[in-house]
């Protein structure tokens, strides 16, 4: 009977979050969302997938770019595109310095990643400069049936990404061999997909998301991936989501590619990984798989939790109207995410 009452329960939770968050996707795509007014920067046009080479050359140096954040754009296939950047105080003028790009999740945008995830004080804290970009419609394309209109409309979402690192690092002195990634939910699919089509960045950092969509060859790259058991929209065990329509219809949405310790694996395998080191602490278990040329490839599970990013801002009432999982207090994802971007720089 009490198995029963708390599957219910569950049934009735997940079906209540679908319907809100479909319905409030429906009222994102059919507005703008209000933002308030931000510095912006001239438009520049970059080639569809542009990024910076390895061996490219720092930047002019900050001056083009304020303190504090900013909003700037580019235009990718024919669409003005819009990302936000955050460049701390002490920002050296001259010495290279690392670019995390922090890609929101689907329903989110670069205004809100920033507000919530914790990374501008992680930058203020330790010294690089990080990049908020926006997903039209409020989320990504990262296979052809999720997720939302951009699947639908086959936008490039990578070119996009690739044409922002390139733009940072013409106004800012980035240093190519520590560009990084990091994502939640359908922005951590979207990390995936970079680690699969691109070699620009380091190591990428995912939340409560997974590889969709066709990945035949990737290089070899370091990857820390955190995922709560519990999560209902991206199921830790494979399981179609919460949202998942099959990829079908206006707003596809089709989640799949089998459990997370398997994609894990297959990442692994890529970077010829020894065996996985073990630990658990409280509901936390971490799987570390060091790499030839100085890579590892990190899985860190925590036991109940949801959709969420660990250490997170308290919710926002959007959140909770959407449904959406309470932070995990295990750890903080932002923290540790950083820790694992700067002791794996290109090469180790």
């Amino acid at each position: 009977m009490e198995q029963r009452t708390r599957r219910a329960a569950t049934v009735r939770r997940t079906t209540s979050a679908t319907l809100a968050i479909a319905g409030v996707l429906t009222l994102l795509i059919g507005c703008d969302a209000v933002r308030p007014p931000q510095r912006e920067t001239p438009a520049s046009t970059a080639p569809a997938g542009t990024a910076p080479t390895r061996s490219a050359a720092p930047g002019p140096g900050p001056a083009a770019v304020p303190v504090g954040s900013s909003t700037h754009y580019v235009t990718v296939d024919g669409r003005k595109r819009t990302f936000r950047l955050y460049r701390p105080a002490e920002l050296s003028p001259s010495a290279p310095v690392p670019l995390v790009v922090m890609l929101h999740g689907a329903f989110g945008s670069g205004q809100q990643a920033e507000a919530a995830y914790g990374w501008n004080t992680a930058a203020d804290r330790h010294g690089f400069v990080v990049a908020y970009p926006d997903g039209l419609h409020r989320s990504w394309a990262v296979s052809a049936d999720c997720c939302g209109p951009p699947a639908r409309d086959d936008v490039d979402d990578v070119a996009f990404i690739g044409a922002t690192v390139a733009t940072i690092s013409t106004r800012l002195p980035v240093d190519p061999h520590r560009v990084y990634a990091a994502g939640m939910s359908n922005g951590g699919m979207l990390a995936y997909q970079l680690a699969c089509q691109t070699t620009t960045f380091a190591a990428i950092g995912v939340v409560a998301g997974k590889l969709l969509g066709r990945c035949p060859s990737p290089a070899p790259i370091s990857v820390i991936h955190v995922h709560g058991t519990a999560d209902d929209v991206v199921p830790y065990d494979g399981r179609p989501g919460a949202l998942d329509n099959g990829g079908v219809g206006p707003l596809p949405v089709r989640i799949d590619g089998g459990p997370v310790p398997e994609q894990i694996d297959r990442w692994r395998e890529i970077a010829r990984c020894a065996a996985p080191e073990v630990r658990t602490a409280g509901p936390t278990t971490t799987s570390v798989a060091r790499c030839p040329g100085g890579r590892d490839v990190t899985l860190i599970a925590i036991a109940g939790a949801g959709h969420q990013w660990p250490g997170a801002a308290p919710q926002s009432a959007a959140e909770r109207l959407l449904g959406l999982d309470p932070p995990a207090t295990a750890l903080v994802a932002t923290e540790s995410i950083w820790h694992f971007f700067d002791t794996h720089p290109v090469g180790g």
